[in-house]
């Protein structure tokens, strides 16, 4: 009898335990976040060791605020090189919409993106880390965001160099930027865009601080 009782309650408290919610394996969600600027240069400035490189250190930081399991894409544009045609900017960020670190909708679409609509400040181009980034009026003015673009969203083709060698060089060329706090030295229109305000002197560090940049630049989610 003591045999039967001691299964009988064996079998219990397995069906008890098969019944008990399992612990959760992931205690912090996937971030929303599909869009951000990046919080820090690699280290090489306008260098990013090409599109392949700037596209994995978009991954590397969004996989740090737990936003990872996307496919993460640097705004940027690149000539043709080899056997590869230019790269448009605006051809290799998805469809969107895209949203920022604290969920604001910064864009609904490419075509949103590259029109006056779009929600590109610099309260809501934040980083990875949900941070604004200083702007012009700041200690420090950090608003450039390498791009090589135009306005639309493409390859900038008004002089021999407008990315840096393709983001492979720190030292001489030149890259187009935009700013990210939509100001500039003055009212004219193109020294206030995102993604297309002027030319840098130089690639490297020091070069992309002089007139008002860090090397940094726009990551987007393309699923």
């Amino acid at each position: 009898m003591q045999s039967r009782l001691r299964l009988a309650l064996l079998a219990s408290a397995a069906i008890l335990g098969a019944c008990a919610p399992m612990p959760s394996t992931s205690p912090h969600p996937m971030s929303p976040m599909s869009f951000f600027v990046t919080s820090a240069n690699p280290g090489k400035g306008a260098d990013l060791g090409g599109l392949a490189g700037a596209d994995a250190y978009c991954q590397t930081l969004a996989a740090s605020a737990n936003a990872g399991g996307k496919n993460w894409r640097a705004y940027l544009s690149a000539p043709a090189s080899g056997a590869s045609p230019a790269v448009n900017a605006r051809e290799r960020i998805g469809r969107g919409p895209w949203q920022n670190a604290r969920g604001v909708v910064v864009a609904t679409s490419v075509d949103n993106l590259h029109s006056a609509d779009n929600q590109l400040t610099k309260q809501n181009s934040l980083t990875e880390k949900g941070e604004v980034v200083s702007g012009r009026g700041d200690a420090v003015n950090m608003h450039d965001m390498l791009t090589g673009s135009t306005a639309d969203g493409r390859l900038d083709t008004s002089a021999p160099d407008t990315t840096c060698g393709g983001w492979t060089q720190s030292g001489a060329g030149s890259a187009i930027v935009g700013h990210h706090d939509r100001i500039g030295i003055n009212e004219s229109a193109p020294m206030k865009s995102w993604n297309a305000s002027h030319a840098t002197p130089g690639c490297s560090p020091e070069a992309l601080k002089s007139v008002g940049g860090a090397g940094l630049f726009y990551c987007f989610a393309a699923n």
